[in-house]
């Protein structure tokens, strides 16, 4: 499940960058000075990497056991600036919660080695 974590998390910074990159600086520049540069530059791999964010929250959700709306919530937080962010640190908060308790779980039901 870490590796899965760590997956969700890099693409959600980076899917969360670069939508607050196309609304912050490409959409002003497209609609006040007639400048599309940025918002195709950043729109396009957004789009992409969006699709794979929903791929790598979905891993995630399963491996975590998340209720559909919580996967459905945290897919959507891909499209409002500065969500994703937000969502990524609550299933962080959420997965670091189960592993500790799973590695808890572990420790106390291992079988003592005597030497």
């Amino acid at each position: 499940m870490r590796n899965a974590l760590l997956r969700y998390r890099v693409m959600a910074y980076l899917v969360g960058t670069l939508l607050i990159v196309l609304t912050l600086v490409g959409l002003p520049l497209k609609y006040v000075y007639g400048d599309d540069r940025v918002v195709t530059w950043t729109g396009i791999p957004h789009g992409w990497l969006y699709m794979i964010l929903i791929i790598t929250a979905v891993d995630l959700g399963r491996r975590a056991h998340w209720r559909w709306s919580r996967l459905l919530l945290i897919a959507l937080a891909g499209t409002v600036p500065f969500l994703s962010f937000i969502a990524e640190r609550s299933a962080t908060k959420d997965v670091r919660a189960k592993l500790a308790a799973e590695e808890a779980r572990d420790a106390t039901t291992a079988p003592a080695t005597t030497p």
